[in-house]
């Protein structure tokens, strides 16, 4: 495939099943299009070698975009005495704060103080002087109840109220960061990426593992496809490819859930931390796309992976019971959520009948006989997982090692144009859309028709992005576009059912599908969203 033909996902899907089947060997293939896969497959095509990267359903499908929307350092982690952790993951977050303005940004976060309640502000002020040691900065400062309830915080519960202290993390769209590390692994004519393309099994040579076998899940096609290496990132189906080579499982599956609710039912200006009434773990309730999110919980997952997960009664009770306790005058009800999600989070079992709360959240890799799993770990950290990833295939292939550790993530965006065409906020249209596409930006203001610079209702998402994916980004089903590519699907009412007259439009032009192909989507999107992305009624 050339350079000219191949767009920021590589070539077309046909173009890349054309290269399984005529492809001799990899050097390495990657099993997992989450954040860790698109990490690997980052640093692996910086270094030259022949890799692929399957994903059995979409891109970020799984935890990657479900997640807490934050880059952040992990505070509780010090409690716990994650030290390293902390440290790598707050100068990880200042990277992509440099590298990504526009897609990863800067937010203040308030913990809340009570009287009798945990954290105390002196307590909090110690833990926060280490977490500004280990990111190299000092940046919390504690503001009375007076100021935090009259201009910080507004509505805020003001009973036994001390006050608060104000810090800084950073928040992301989760989904469109893996898409970005996606595009500069694809940037490099080296590297493939390709998703529903499910792994089945392992091959295996010589006592050691020497490639996959894997089904199109679209046409049933299978293919065995020969590597050197092997990585297997599928996060929470990580015990799957691992029973194969005489390993025990190791993965505790945890669901996180999350309420969107309209900014203008619950305003808030900053994250707002606090703990919950019933139990004491911290919840979060945040600005995201204009929107609000309340989050998350931390619960036992026994149900099957391969299903999509969804919120649980409980977990709603549990979220709203947190809401209105913090900000009793909102009196937030169901009625008021616009949508929901729900992840499973990829946590290292401790054997031991602990709270999953208390289970660590650092990642862990094993080498089996060339199949090298990855699992584990934060979105912040994905980069030096990667890194640690690739320094155990060297062993393997002697040019995994032709890069510098310090290397960006990102390609600088080139676009330096005032979206003239957007008369509105161009320059934060511009930050906006440099975030999302990087060294891609020019192409995609290029391409973005003087029809399409309005937002798609009122988000921030312009209908020339949706125009975009379904043109670039292997858009197969419906979901794949409403959800992750772009998040109007968890932004508008019904799941964007009021803007799916224009949406078929879009489809029908960029990616052919006729009208019993776009009746079958919205039949498949509708049930897929009523089922894991609302309450039901």
């Amino acid at each position: 495939m050339s350079e000219a033909n191949r767009g920021p996902l590589g070539g077309s899907r046909d173009e890349i099943l054309t290269a399984l089947r005529t492809a001799d060997e990899w050097d390495l293939i990657v099993v997992g299009g989450g954040i860790t896969g698109a990490g690997i497959l980052r640093e692996a095509a910086r270094c030259g070698l022949r890799c692929l990267l399957l994903e059995q359903k979409d891109f970020a499908w799984g935890t990657s975009s479900r997640s807490s929307k934050m880059v952040h350092g992990g505070l509780r982690y010090i409690a716990q005495g994650q030290l390293k952790l902390t440290h790598d993951s707050v100068r990880e977050r200042e990277r992509l704060l440099n590298e990504a303005p526009g897609l990863v940004e800067r937010s203040e976060f308030t913990m809340t103080h009570y009287k009798g309640g945990f954290p105390g502000p002196l307590a909090f002020s110690a833990v926060m002087n280490v977490y500004g040691a280990l990111a190299g900065k000092r940046s919390h400062r504690f503001y009375s109840a007076d100021k935090l309830s009259a201009q910080i915080t507004p509505g805020i519960r003001e009973e036994g109220l001390k006050g608060g202290t104000c810090f800084h993390d950073a928040i992301v769209d989760d989904a469109r960061l893996v898409l970005r590390v996606l595009y500069e692994a694809m940037h490099n004519t080296t590297a493939q990426a390709l998703n529903y393309c499910r792994v089945e099994s392992l091959l295996k040579a010589e006592g050691r593992v020497a490639g996959v076998n894997a089904v199109d899940e679209l046409t049933g096609e299978t293919f065995s496809l020969k590597a050197r290496v092997v990585v297997n990132a599928t996060g929470v189906w990580t015990d799957t490819l691992r029973k194969e080579v005489g390993q025990s499982a190791v993965v505790r599956p945890l669901r996180g859930s999350h309420l969107v609710v309209p900014s203008w039912r619950l305003p808030v200006a900053q994250v707002c931390c606090f703990m919950h009434p019933a139990d004491k773990r911290p919840v979060f309730i945040f600005p995201w796309e204009g929107h609000t999110v309340i989050g998350t919980t931390d619960l036992d997952y026994p149900e099957s992976l391969d299903e999509e997960p969804a919120i649980s009664e409980e977990e709603i009770s549990y979220l709203l019971d947190a809401t209105n306790h913090q900000f009793p005058g909102a009196v937030i009800v169901r009625e008021d959520v616009i949508s929901t999600w729900t992840g499973v989070r990829p946590v290292i079992s401790s054997g031991k009948d602990v709270d999953p709360s208390k289970e660590k959240r650092e990642h862990a890799i094993w080498d089996d006989h060339g199949l090298i799993t990855v699992c584990g770990g934060k979105l912040t950290t994905f980069r030096l997982i990667a890194l640690e990833v690739m320094a155990g295939i060297r062993r393997y292939i002697s040019g995994a090692d032709g890069f510098s550790p310090q290397a960006p993530i990102f390609s600088s965006s080139a676009a330096t144009q005032t979206v003239s065409k957007f008369k509105r906020d161009s320059e934060n249209v511009l930050r906006r859309l440099k975030g999302r596409f990087g060294f891609a930006t020019e192409d995609v203001v290029a391409d973005i028709q003087d029809t399409e610079w309005t937002p798609v209702a009122n988000t921030d998402c312009l209908w020339g992005e949706l125009r975009w994916a379904a043109r670039h980004e292997q858009v197969v089903h419906l979901d794949d576009l409403l959800l992750r590519r772009t998040r109007i699907g968890n932004l508008l009412e019904n799941g964007a059912q009021g803007e799916l007259r224009r949406i078929r439009a879009i489809m029908q032009e960029e990616a052919g599908w006729d009208a019993e192909r776009w009746i079958q989507e919205v039949g498949r999107y509708q049930a897929l969203w009523r089922k894991a992305y609302s309450i039901a009624s």
